[in-house]
């Protein structure tokens, strides 16, 4: 097929590689434009962008759809279909309308729950046992289209939003494949119920709530790790906490129960196996320990 891809982030990349590996034309890439990054705040292209620019891939970064011009520019691509993957612009439906065959989203969830900007974080935080995704043809509501394919992944005690987000990203670009080898795209309505809504995350609820459960709290440092990272504070030192395990242990609700980085939660326990300080990288709790040991009894702030 004749294809336009709009997508940003690293999550999107895997499907642009797959249809590209896949025999299909990309006419044209859409991605956000480029925003500046690193110390020196120099402008960076998304990794989208990035990828399709080191394929001779013509790439357009416009801050919006809306103009008539820029409606004009994109139908003047006479493409089959347009692949959307966490492109972060709404499509207005003369753009949704354009391609031949409609345009397809890559949404990492099992709609109709977690619609919008976080749906990998808010499932593993929100203690679901599966998450998935689900290739949409896309209308003018947010993530309210009909589906074409779901897939499904068990979310674990071990699983954090980026080992999510790697397996996500390559199911997603699988499934889409599989879509648009169809003779006829078929797709049906998302269920009326069960609709949830995946706000964008805030920097302001990293803060790790010990009074929680333990399998609370595990799910809150999991589906912030990598980024924001959950955190904790001890003696002035923010510590954020990347991976962790419950343990059946009672104690006061963020206080240490050990010299090993056992923290007593409202119910049971977690211990904590890789974390980073201020100013430094991500540790295993041996190596951290090394240069920051912390005694029983100590409390966090």
């Amino acid at each position: 097929m004749r294809l336009v891809f709009m997508g940003t982030p690293d999550f999107a990349v895997a499907t642009l590689k797959a249809l590209i590996g896949a025999g299909h034309e990309i006419a044209c890439v859409y991605s956000q434009p480029p925003r500046p990054a690193g110390r020196g705040m120099a402008e960076r292209p998304s990794p989208v962008h990035a990828f399709a620019a080191s394929k001779g891939i013509e790439v357009r970064t416009p801050t919006s759809l809306k103009s008539p011009e820029e409606q004009a520019r994109f139908a003047a691509l006479n493409a089959d279909a347009a692949v959307v993957v966490a492109y972060g612009l709404l499509l207005p439906k003369p753009v949704l309308d354009a391609p031949r065959l409609g345009c397809f989203n890559v949404h990492a969830s099992l709609l109709p729950r977690w619609r919008g900007a976080a749906p990998i974080q808010r499932a593993i935080m929100s203690g679901d046992a599966e998450s998935g995704v689900t290739i949409m043809r896309m209308e003018e509501g947010l993530d309210t289209g009909p589906m074409c394919k779901v897939s499904r992944l068990a979310i674990t005690p071990t699983t954090t939003a980026q080992s999510l987000h790697d397996e996500l990203a390559a199911l997603g670009a699988r499934l889409m494949i599989e879509v648009l080898m169809q003779d006829e795209i078929a797709a049906m309505p998302q269920p009326a119920e069960g609709v949830t809504y995946a706000k964008k995350i805030d920097k302001a609820e990293a803060r790790i709530d010990f009074s929680k459960s333990a399998d609370e709290v595990r799910d809150h440092i999991h589906g912030l790790s990598p980024f924001p990272g959950a955190w904790f504070s001890v003696s002035g030192t923010r510590i954020k906490v990347l991976l962790c395990e419950v343990v059946q242990c009672q104690g006061k609700p963020g206080s240490f129960l050990d010299d090993a980085l056992t923290v007593a939660c409202g119910s049971g326990a977690i211990k904590l196996l890789k974390l980073q300080r201020e100013g430094k990288g991500a540790m295993e709790a041996t190596d951290f320990l090394r240069g920051f040991p912390i005694a029983r009894g100590t409390g966090t702030g």
